[in-house]
């Protein structure tokens, strides 16, 4: 990247350098560091997308900020261009704070602000049915500033969660936990917005007032690298319309056009690579009904071998294969009559969604947890991957909900806690794709157990 910067020309920084392959390189490694901070944390493919758009447009913006600092090292002290191997060696420090002690202090941040937005993702799944308790961890090293806060009591839905709700500040260690109602009183309003603005008394500037759940941003709009007006920028019209000269803004507008073309790239490359696997499904004689949507990428096929009939469970899955067809997916039904050396049908999963193998439990009753159902499909794991030409395991079950109403969040992760406390067998289930046919069209949650 400072190789692209040493060729620069004339008094000002070029803008254009913002899309110049080495640049956009730089800014998607430095996003992909930031990303790592969040890969760990449970949370919903939407919000996982959101929080690393977020990541790679800070990270764009901190590049443009750590060019236009490096940039005046391009000339000596009468105003010649520098040889490439002294510039190098001068901007070295700047190097180094953008990307080393920086880098340190965003990465604490990013990764906070992930495990609080996963955090409220699950609040809004029960709504205000819990309060929410502002708590630190209580020990020395607490700032007395953010102790003004700890055990503030509220709904999900109280505005104070808007600007206080955690992290305030960098490397900040406060959280927010559900409590029951009965259990511990309501803060009133009024106080807990006064001892907010003693919390944030020092935070002059505002940029720790966000809620990233809500938000859905690892990083506020207005942060070190952006200015105040980006707070309340509509970036859903032209950026820049109101300040077009602004080189932040101009910048900004840039990174998020690269951000746009890295998506479409990526999403190019998941329809040319379905594709493929739809050209190689459609000539293979085992395969029957398959089809290929080249407007969302859309694959489906089913292999002669698998099982067909009238009753709710097959029907079910067709509407299930039906409906991920029609939002873009890659859905495969499997073999399920492949015979062993001694003649006797061979343990099978039902699909391989977008390039995964699994079984599929449709959900019809409800239940406080689906226990029983999650210990029959790892048992039903357990005979596949005990397969002799099974040479990778399989450790994912779709539970699927037609009735929208059967589905909670602790009813999975309660059935997953009874299966793994009644199995005699090993555990291989480590993910459960549960899709929920809700009134807001397919929604896919994912759930991983170490």
């Amino acid at each position: 990247m400072m190789g692209k910067l040493h060729q620069q020309q004339g008094a000002v920084l070029d803008i254009q350098i913002m899309v110049d392959p080495a640049v956009t390189g730089f800014i998607e490694t430095h996003a992909s560091a930031l990303d790592s901070a969040i890969q760990p944390v449970k949370m919903s493919d939407a919000m996982r997308r959101r929080l690393t758009r977020s990541n790679y447009i800070f990270s764009g913006m901190k590049t443009f900020h750590e060019l236009n600092e490096a940039f005046p090292s391009l000339l000596d002290e009468n105003g010649n261009r520098k040889p490439f191997e002294q510039f190098l060696n001068d901007v070295q420090k700047i190097d180094s704070t953008y990307n080393r002690n920086y880098l340190r202090a965003e990465y604490n941040y990013v990764q906070a602000t992930a495990g609080m937005a996963a955090k409220w993702e699950a609040f809004m799944e029960d709504g205000d049915r819990y309060n929410l308790q502002y708590r630190t961890q209580k020990d020395n090293k607490v700032r007395p500033e953010h102790s003004a806060l700890d055990g503030v009591t509220l709904p999900p839905s109280d505005p104070f969660w808007q600007e206080y709700y955690p992290p305030n500040g960098w490397n900040c260690r406060c959280t927010v936990v559900q409590v029951r109602k009965s259990k511990y009183p309501t803060t009133p309003h009024d106080e807990a917005m006064e001892r907010g603005e003693e919390a944030l008394q020092r935070d002059t500037k505002g940029m720790f007032r966000f809620n990233p759940g809500i938000e859905q941003k690892t990083v506020p709009d207005y942060n070190p690298y952006t200015i105040k007006r980006c707070r309340d920028c509509d970036i859903a019209s032209k950026l820049a319309a109101f300040i077009p000269d602004n080189e932040v803004c101009a910048a900004c507008q840039l990174v998020r056009d690269c951000y746009k073309g890295k998506t479409k790239k990526t999403e190019r490359e998941r329809i040319e690579g379905n594709k493929k696997l739809y050209d190689r499904l459609s000539k293979d004689s085992r395969y029957i009904d398959v089809d290929f949507n080249p407007e969302n990428g859309a694959v489906r096929a089913t292999h002669v071998g698998h099982n067909v009939g009238s009753g709710e469970g097959f029907r079910l899955e067709k509407d299930l294969v039906s409906k991920l067809y029609s939002c873009g997916h890659a859905v495969i039904l499997c073999d399920e009559q492949k015979k062993g050396r001694d003649g006797n049908v061979l343990a099978s999963l039902d699909m391989i969604l977008d390039g995964v193998r699994m079984d599929i439990k449709s959900i019809t009753k409800n239940k406080p947890f689906y226990g029983a159902a999650i210990r029959e499909k790892n048992n039903q794991l357990a005979r596949f991957n005990a397969r002799s030409d099974v040479h990778e395991n399989a450790d994912t079950l779709c539970l699927y909900f037609n009735d929208p109403t059967m589905f909670a969040p602790e009813k999975i992760t309660k059935g997953f806690d009874y299966m793994a406390s009644k199995t005699s067998r090993e555990i291989f289930i480590k993910h459960i794709i549960c899709i929920i046919n809700s009134a807001k069209g397919l929604e896919i949650k994912k759930y991983d157990f170490p």
